[in-house]
């Protein structure tokens, strides 16, 4: 999502309209487009099946930005086992989801602009209602992304991600 948020990048000096406060990931990140071929995987926008043998599910890490009234958040991919997978697909579109308890998975995105990496960090997946996407609750470590979960960033924060990753390869 783009907002009336403009700033001037301090990598390239442009001005870039809107700040983006949210990026994803396509898929784990033990995915690889020949697993498209295979017959027992499989990758959807919310869910992925890896040679029947791994299970994700998407959700959001999101992070108060404490100078602004918008939320930052990260599109994630976080791994299940079986039976809390199979539990998660059963009810997908089913009203009262919310309701459920948290689902431990470890995340499965690999955020390059922390280290140590994001990889398997801890997290409990929070089905939400219909239509919305989990939240992913990290476990309250020291780890720079936990701590950012828990205290929130700045939009100045939020700037320097974006001027990282847009011109992230450069």
């Amino acid at each position: 999502m783009k907002n009336d948020l403009g700033f001037t990048c301090t990598c390239c000096g442009e001005r870039h309209e809107g700040l983006p406060l949210h990026y994803s990931t396509d898929a784990p990140v033990y995915w690889t487009p020949e697993m498209a071929e295979d017959p027992d995987s499989a990758l959807t926008s919310d869910q992925c099946v890896i040679k029947g043998q791994a299970f994700f599910l998407r959700g959001l890490i999101e992070i108060p930005v404490i100078d602004h009234d918008e939320e930052f958040s990260w599109g994630v991919w976080v791994s299940l086992s079986p039976e809390k997978f199979a539990r998660a697909a059963k009810l997908w579109d089913t009203p009262g989801r919310e309701n459920e308890p948290p689902y431990f998975g470890w995340l499965s995105t690999e955020l390059p602009l922390y280290s140590p990496s994001t990889i398997n960090l801890k997290t409990n997946l929070h089905t939400r209602a219909i239509g919305l996407r989990p939240l992913i609750e990290l476990e309250p470590t020291d780890h720079p992304l936990a701590v950012e979960q828990r205290n929130g960033i700045t939009l100045a924060r939020a700037q320097q991600i974006a001027e990282t990753l847009l011109h992230a390869g450069q």
